[in-house]
């Protein structure tokens, strides 16, 4: 298939810090002939997230990416060519594709995906994928909330974040999120239909908390860790619920992360934490996927794109999750959707 000339980035070094230009490397080849059983994918949008960062520095519910090897990444793709009857020619996919032009394999772990009328594919990666996911069985599968309860979310403009307040809505409760900036918390308040925003960059978290949660926190839902899920310790009721979706507050710090102060109100307080990985709740996705699709023909579910074009800038570009200037799910437009 000496045609296709793959382009890839692979991992170079072990990130420390934040991502840095050097840590990856710019590789082209020819896509090899495939053998009975594969396929070859285009990948057309590539999802950037948080996790790449745990992938490339460390092993954790996956190994580290090895040194040299295309750097891990789910995208959406096409079935170009094929040797696999199960996936044949114009087959749209998601999986973990990496962060490259063409993906050969045998398709293992690919999910078989078909367009949703009036959407772009991108509505896999803004809701029906696994953002959508962790943010529909997080909340309601692990976080349990209660109509009338107060649900707190940190990183409340990002990807999932975005969506756990919106379904914290539609299951009726009082909804507040904490972001960076005044543009995301007017976003997060006038057109996603929080109840308040917290602007931790420029207010005083606990604070905040206080006069935006009068009845305390039932559910907090963590996407960041540190100073904040401190915070939130400190203002969760009795039996309270913190889901643990994430810490990237710490994911680039250099030195191990402190414990939070307020931990022994877990006890006081009878909290639940409990961490999980969206990839537990793949067997269910049907599950949540129609009720999903539902809310979002309804309006009663937005999402928010940031795209950048081009694979080239896929380094530069996953460096917006961690200075806070993305807002909504980033991705990067690897080739065009058909």
């Amino acid at each position: 298939m000496a045609e296709y000339i793959n382009r890839q980035w692979r991992l170079a070094a072990r990130p420390v810090g934040n991502f840095k230009p050097t840590d990856f490397t710019w590789h082209e080849e020819p896509v090899p002939d495939l053998a009975e059983g594969q396929i070859l994918v285009r990948n057309i949008y590539l999802s950037l997230d948080p996790t790449n960062r745990i992938w490339a520095a460390q092993d954790s519910y996956l190994p580290a990416v090895p040194l040299g090897e295309v750097m891990r990444g789910v995208a959406i793709g096409v079935v170009e060519a094929s040797r696999h009857e199960g996936f044949p020619v114009g087959t749209f996919v998601q999986g973990l594709l990496g962060w490259q032009l063409y993906y050969v394999g045998n398709g293992q772990g690919l999910t078989r995906i078909a367009k949703v009328p009036g959407h772009s594919l991108l509505l896999y990666h803004g809701v029906l994928g696994a953002i959508g996911l962790t943010a529909y069985f997080g909340l309601l599968d692990i976080g349990r909330p209660k109509e009338g309860e107060t649900l707190v979310v940190s990183a409340a403009a990002g990807a999932v974040g975005s969506l756990v307040g919106q379904i914290g809505n539609i299951k009726g409760c009082h909804v507040v999120g904490i972001a960076g900036g005044p543009e995301k918390c007017r976003w997060i308040v006038e057109d996603l239909g929080f109840d308040a925003a917290i602007d931790y960059k420029h207010e005083d978290v606990a604070a905040a908390l206080a006069r935006c949660c009068p009845k305390g926190i039932d559910v907090y839902f963590d996407n960041v860790g540190g100073v904040i899920l401190d915070a939130a310790l400190a203002r969760m009721n009795n039996f309270g619920r913190i889901v643990a979706c994430g810490a990237i507050s710490q994911y680039t710090s250099e030195k191990p992360p402190t414990g939070p102060s307020n931990f022994l109100l877990v006890i006081s307080k009878r909290l639940r934490i409990e961490g999980f990985i969206v990839l537990d709740y793949m067997p269910r996705a049907q599950e949540a996927i129609p009720q999903l699709l539902e809310w979002v023909n309804q309006g009663r579910l937005k999402y928010r794109l940031d795209v950048v074009d081009g694979l080239e800038n896929a380094p530069q570009a996953v460096q917006k999750l961690f200075d806070g200037s993305n807002v909504g799910k980033l991705v990067v437009r690897v080739s065009e959707e058909p």
